[in-house]
């Protein structure tokens, strides 16, 4: 009787300490989760609340009580951004009031000196006046002007862009005479970060107010930068209008004294012209035996810049069409960074019917962008109604079957 008792003791002993152990581990795991800094590249602050990555341990932080937001508040500094999200409109904006800009408390120490030479690319009253008084005649031509500020927090190690707001943009609704725009901004030549705002409805005059807190770009960096930023109409039934652009370059831009207040005019985005699209060498062979049709994407040379950020990053999709229905797709891998890349990549079609009467293949080369939809730089068809090189080529491979015959041809506009 007593050696099952023993054993029961040291059974409710062992049973303590591995409970206990195994508590024990997941305090210390959790303690050195905490710790750690999340791994944000960039952190979006909207109307100014200020999410810094040692902030973002604490979950009270957008889920505080009562008596919580009432010491933030107090131990808010003056200069500090807020909220009053109880005066927004409909669209989700503000109402228009005399603009008041916010500064840093660097700036405040700035002499007159400083000011004078940094008031060429500040945001005043009168350049405010001015721009409300334009004309009729000078709306129309002008496309409107974007609001925003840089400084760069160096004990954080971080860039920061402001969207304030853009003025007296055009209308891209014809019916309501409105626009629902937003802004992508991307730094380059890079391309890494890319973000956009969101979509403010039916104003001309939308102020965004949002901040991007861009971590890992050195001060020293700064100067080789340029900020580009796409100003768009959002559209549910269509692809999106493009607005306008406005380029920033950094260089000569001096952040180490505070805040930095600018103010551009947005211009015309920088169409491509239809011709110098490149070129693409395409090898075809029709296979009668198997009714099959090979198609092999060699290379392309001469690809245009796809926008001002410099090379493209081009793939060539493949669709095949039998009485002028898509059938079959299929597309290449993405050459990084280069005007003339090289795919050596096959593809084989089954063909639905006898003979290539009914069918033809349509290349488009587009430019791989993730924060945005994929841009055409160029298409090429080849069938027996193409024109030029692509009706030759397609002739070529009817007339000889099981032959692999290739040519180059000139991109059209996409």
């Amino acid at each position: 009787d007593e050696i099952p008792t023993v054993v029961g003791i040291f059974s409710a002993f062992g049973l303590v300490f591995s409970v206990s152990l195994f508590a024990w581990i997941c305090c210390q795991r959790k303690s050195s989760k905490s710790n750690k800094t999340p791994p944000y590249k960039f952190v979006h602050v909207l109307k100014g609340v200020d999410i810094y990555p040692e902030n973002l341990n604490s979950k009270k932080k957008f889920g505080a009580d009562d008596k919580s937001e009432a010491k933030n508040k107090s131990a808010m500094p003056k200069n500090s951004l807020h909220l009053d999200l109880e005066k927004r409109d409909l669209n989700g904006n503000f109402p228009k009031t005399t603009p008041k800009i916010q500064s840093s408390p660097d700036l405040e120490n700035l002499s007159p000196k400083h000011f004078v030479e940094r008031k060429k690319d500040s945001v005043s009253p009168d350049s405010l006046k001015s721009i409300t008084s334009l004309s009729s005649e000078d709306k129309q031509d002008k496309l409107g002007t974007l609001f925003l500020s840089l400084e760069y927090n160096f004990e954080k190690k971080a860039f920061v862009v402001n969207i304030k707001e853009a003025r007296g943009l055009p209308a891209m609704d014809e019916q309501s005479m409105t626009s629902d725009p937003y802004i992508k901004m991307t730094i380059l030549p890079e391309k890494k970060h890319k973000v956009k705002t969101r979509v403010l409805r039916k104003t001309l005059d939308p102020a965004f107010d949002e901040t991007f807190t861009f971590y890992g770009i050195p001060y020293s960096q700064i100067q080789d930068l340029t900020l580009h930023f796409m100003i768009l109409s959002f559209d549910r039934f269509s692809r999106d209008d493009i607005i306008g652009e406005v380029l920033i370059p950094l260089a000569g831009t001096e952040l180490s004294e505070g805040r930095l207040l600018m103010d551009r005019e947005i211009i015309k985005r920088n169409v491509r012209k239809s011709s110098g699209r490149g070129e693409l060498l395409i090898s075809l062979c029709y296979q009668s035996t198997t009714n099959t049709l090979t198609v092999v994407v060699l290379k392309a040379r001469h690809l245009p810049k796809s926008d001002v950020s410099g090379l493209s990053d081009p793939y060539v999709k493949v669709n095949l069409y039998h009485a002028k229905k898509r059938i079959s797709k299929k597309k290449t891998h993405v050459k990084k960074c280069t005007p003339n890349a090289v795919f050596n990549e096959l593809f084989v079609f089954d063909i639905p019917c006898e003979g290539l009467d009914d069918i033809s293949i349509e290349f488009l080369v587009l430019d791989s962008d993730r924060g945005s939809r994929n841009e055409i730089i160029g298409r090429l068809t080849l069938g027996s109604s193409a024109e030029g090189t692509g009706g030759e080529h397609w002739k070529e491979i009817c007339e000889y079957p099981r032959r692999q015959i290739a040519k180059w041809h000139m991109l059209c506009d996409g």
